[in-house]
């Protein structure tokens, strides 16, 4: 199996009431076509001018997908400013999957707007879609924000309950602790099950996609079938 490969981080560091906040975002690419990776643990560490630890955090990941990515968020309080925060990961199982990758459909995402706050805050709004005839229970919408080169440059997740097919609820969330002289162009927001393993993502594929066409035909139907031709030597059924 090919391992993970953390293809993008980023991190943020803001002055609050108690401390620090610090933010982080990171994308994981999982190159191998049949398998999950499960049980995926990121560790996130800050540290501050000197060197010494101030922010140590392991983050259980949900499960990344056969040939997909996991984009993912975090946030944790530090006492003292950390100038530097590195994201790692390990703890991966891998797990074959029960369907063929290409019945694991995307979770269309729609109407996404992003506007920049007076505090230098950008709040992202959409809806998100269940392309499966099964409900979704949960679902995790995680922005990232990008500047005009397609640099990360931040990211946050909020979740949606309850997704029921035909419907497309409403997502809202805040992505705080940019610098004022960041440069946001452009705004990615993806959707995908929730928990350590493909479970929830199987489950919802093996009970089928929601068809694509569901509109009758208006033409009238053929007053005869037309049948096909018999080639020679072939006898009739």
């Amino acid at each position: 199996m090919k391992p993970l490969v953390l293809k993008e981080q980023a991190s943020t560091v803001a002055k609050s009431a108690d401390g620090y906040v610090v933010n982080w975002a990171g994308v994981l690419v999982n190159s191998n076509p049949w398998h999950f990776g499960e049980h995926v643990v990121a560790t996130v560490v800050g540290r501050d001018a000197k060197g010494a630890e101030v922010v140590h955090m392991d983050q259980p990941l949900d499960a990344v997908p056969p040939a997909g990515t996991l984009a993912f968020t975090g946030q944790a309080m530090a006492s003292a400013k950390p100038v530097k925060v590195t994201i790692e990961y390990r703890s991966t199982q891998w797990r074959q999957a029960a369907r063929v990758p290409s019945s694991l459909r995307k979770f269309p995402v729609s109407k996404v707007q992003t506007f920049k706050q007076k505090g230098g805050a950008y709040l992202i709004t959409g809806e998100v879609g269940n392309p499966y005839v099964l409900p979704a229970s949960s679902l995790v919408i995680s922005a990232l924000l990008r500047d005009k080169a397609g640099k990360l440059l931040a990211g946050a997740s909020t979740f949606v309950d309850d997704v029921q097919a035909g419907k497309a609820p409403r997502f809202i969330l805040t992505v705080e602790g940019l610098p004022p002289s960041a440069q946001v162009a452009k705004t990615d927001v993806v959707a995908r099950t929730w928990g350590a393993t493909g479970r929830p993502y199987e489950e919802l594929a093996l009970g089928g996609a929601v068809p694509v066409h569901t509109v009758k035909p208006t033409t009238a139907p053929f007053a005869k079938d037309r049948g096909r031709q018999v080639l020679p030597g072939e006898s009739k059924p």
